[in-house]
């Protein structure tokens, strides 16, 4: 881990939804500290406030009250469009669902995020196609979701996810529609990017998903119930099967 301040800082933040006798507290008063280069699988029951708190750490939603500092800056304080623009540059999303376009090819489903910070043609290709070469699916570009299966689909979804280099990539269950094999494989490579320095943080309710991360942490009504680290991580090694 780097000295000096973590990439992340969450210090005593809500989250609510709703107002008067409506209103559902998410979040209540989480601290929470992560380093540049870990790996966190963030874990708990329904509605214990772990996929708000991801939702928050993706600046694809803000807290209702106290502090998230990233990279320095108070993310908190950032307008709609700040919190954008700074999703853009720094986070990469996995999804449950996969999220691709149907009709689209895998090579135009990893170029989107270069498209909406208007890259040009010729760069959106070269970086799609570098980033299906790091997930194993550089001969499937052309190929549509419709014609891949459920692990390469997920494996696209990392291509897109990773494309832009972004130093955090965020996963909300991204092995909660795979079999057990395709399940291993895509653990496999998140281990792998995050050995090679990007910042994982993953939510999932399997346990063994979660033995992949150096470290788990647990909610439970909206708190941080306990935080530990993994002294040996499950290992990817002889686990990347092709889909």
């Amino acid at each position: 881990m780097t000295a000096g301040p973590p990439l992340i800082r969450l210090r005593g933040i809500t989250k609510v939804y709703g107002e008067g006798a409506a209103a559902f507290q998410a979040l209540r008063g989480v601290d929470l500290d992560i380093e540049r280069g870990e790996f966190v699988a963030i874990m708990g029951p329904s509605g214990s406030g772990k996929s708000t708190a991801l939702n928050l750490l993706g600046c694809l939603d803000r807290p209702s009250g106290g502090q998230y500092l990233f990279m320095g800056a108070h993310v908190e304080a950032l307008s709609r469009d700040e919190r954008a623009r700074l999703r853009r540059r720094h986070f990469g999303f996995v999804f449950q669902g996969f999220n691709l376009l149907p009709r689209t090819s895998a090579l135009e489903n990893v170029e989107l995020p270069l498209l909406y910070r208007g890259e040009s043609a010729a760069r959106r290709r070269a970086a799609a196609l570098r980033a299906l070469q790091a997930v194993g699916l550089r001969d499937w570009a052309h190929h549509t979701p419709a014609e891949l299966s459920g692990g390469q689909q997920q494996r696209v979804a990392i291509a897109r996810a990773i494309v832009t280099e972004p130093a955090v990539l965020l996963a909300d269950e991204p092995t909660g529609n795979l079999d057990s094999q395709r399940s291993h494989e895509i653990m496999a490579f998140l281990a792998g990017l995050n050995r090679q320095g990007i910042t994982v943080l993953m939510v999932t309710h399997e346990p063994d998903m979660a033995a992949y991360a150096r470290r788990i942490v647990r909610f439970v009504d909206g708190r941080v119930a306990s935080d530990q680290r993994h002294a040996r991580p499950t290992q990817a090694a002889g686990q990347e099967e092709t889909a």
